[in-house]
């Protein structure tokens, strides 16, 4: 039998999922812990991608869990969504929400850098990463959520329907056409993302 790391994360199943949420609902503390640890990443990772902001994606993240603290009294276990949809859900809606209220604010101008080489390598890739953040922000909220999903969560494109209650052919249709939206945005700036 081999010894298991206590900090390695065991992956999402309804069956562990809905055990947790029944020792946290008798007052588990532990439970409650280890559910967040199980999906806190993921949720933040969406969001950030969604929101382009950390900042605003931990603020997704906690209101998530926020919400599910509520629905662990009349959480059903085997019924309906799984826990994993469910915190998706929750996350779009919200993400989807801030982004509607967002207004944007006027980046201030940075102080020059000092030119060295090291310094302008990062500041070329700090604007590659900048530019599909901001492609992919300006998309509409189904396509960015979608483009999410599948492309850095790596959820199917079933699995993506059914968070999104849409058909496999509305995502894939929606990913067509963020694809060509995000090909068209980034084109004049094609041979600087290719560089890396």
């Amino acid at each position: 039998m081999c010894a298991t790391n206590a900090n390695m994360s065991v992956p999402p199943t309804r069956a562990v999922d809905d055990g947790l949420i029944l020792q946290a609902r008798a007052g588990d503390r532990t439970a409650w812990v280890m559910l967040v640890d199980r999906h806190l990443d993921a949720i933040t990772g969406y969001a950030w991608y969604m929101l382009g902001d950390k900042g605003d994606a931990e603020d997704v993240a906690q209101e998530t869990f926020i919400r599910l603290m509520g629905k662990v009294g009349t959480w059903q276990p085997g019924g309906g969504a799984s826990l994993k949809t469910w915190l998706y859900r929750v996350a779009i809606n919200l993400c989807i929400d801030r982004r509607r209220k967002k207004v944007p604010v006027p980046v201030e101008h940075l102080p020059e850098a000092d030119g060295t080489a090291e310094v302008v390598e990062m500041e070329q890739t700090l604007a590659r990463v900048q530019a599909v953040k901001t492609a992919l922000s300006r998309l509409p909220e189904r396509q960015c959520a979608v483009m999410t999903l599948v492309y850095y969560q790596g959820f199917t494109n079933r699995e993506s329907a059914d968070l999104l209650h849409l058909s496999v052919d509305a995502v894939e249709s929606l990913l067509a056409r963020a694809r060509r939206a995000l090909n068209a945005s980034l084109a004049p700036l094609r041979d600087e993302l290719m560089e890396r």
